[in-house]
């Protein structure tokens, strides 16, 4: 996957090059934790191997130029709040929806990591559930030995429960036949439509607890998952709105505006702005 990665960016710079464009920078995004430095320090089972890939090396040894590697969450939230649905915010939190459940926090057009370059990182927090959840009660937890297993090695995270594989399995193990999350969209099978308002509920209860603990101007949707549209989007933001208290007022929850182009024009900007 480098490999083929580094032959693209390669023959995109020789592209630029040819059409007279003065490159001075590459931002690269990437699944996985990336460090300050630019090298992978964790990713899920999805990318076997990745774990300790020193992506900022290999990009400035092939390309010959200075290298910036962000997470492709990170780089997407970034890319949202300089240019797309957020831009102009003080505070934004920028989450996206997909094969995982990733996060993003940026203020005033800055991107804050963490520490560890795990800020926003919201599909790797326990999931919530509701307070009549059947197994455990009046309870917002899960027994250990109960909780779906979460791609991160951890279980009953949100991404086990929300993610879109988490609810084509939900869907599956209920008797549904979809071959993919899209086959759902604008479904009338009442068992999809249960599934995927069950999900939207953990991604609702979840992001008001992101939101009553950040107070973030606005709330920014992106990822696969957003595809089912109403089905997902509206039971999620009246789930934002029942959760938060009433003094944070109505926080707006916005679609992305810049969809698969987000983390290209983040990775790019952070490149050339540091």
């Amino acid at each position: 996957m480098l490999a083929a990665a580094l032959d693209l960016a390669a023959d995109r710079l020789a592209q630029a090059r040819a059409a007279g464009m003065d490159v001075v920078a590459c931002g690269v995004g990437s699944a996985g934790t990336v460090d300050a430095k630019g090298v992978v320090t964790h990713a899920t089972d999805a990318l076997p191997g990745w774990r300790g890939t020193d992506l900022a090396t290999a990009f400035a040894d092939r390309l010959g130029l200075p290298v910036t590697v962000l997470n492709d969450v990170h780089a997407w939230g970034l890319g949202e709040a300089r240019h797309g649905a957020a831009k102009g915010s003080r505070l934004a939190l920028v989450l996206t929806i997909g094969t995982g459940v990733g996060g993003a926090l940026v203020r005033d057009g800055e991107l804050l990591r963490g520490r560890h370059g795990m800020a926003g990182s919201l599909g790797h927090t326990p999931a919530l559930f509701p307070t009549t959840h059947a197994t455990t009660g009046p309870s917002t937890g899960t027994d250990v030995d109960t909780a779906r297993p979460c791609p991160c090695g951890a279980a009953g995270h949100l991404e086990a429960y929300a993610a879109g594989p988490a609810i084509l399995a939900a869907y599956r193990a209920r008797g549904g036949t979809a071959a993919d999350l899209r086959d759902l969209a604008g479904t009338t099978d009442p068992v999809a439509r249960q599934v995927i308002h069950e999900a939207a509920g953990f991604l609702g209860r979840s992001i008001a607890a992101a939101a009553t603990l950040l107070d973030p101007d606005v709330i920014v949707l992106g990822g696969g998952v957003t595809g089912l549209g109403d089905l997902l989007t509206v039971p999620l933001t009246e789930a934002v709105r029942r959760h938060t208290p009433p003094g944070l007022g109505p926080i707006p929850v916005r679609l992305s505006t810049l969809g698969p182009h987000g983390a290209v024009l983040g990775a790019a900007s952070a490149a050339l702005t540091p």
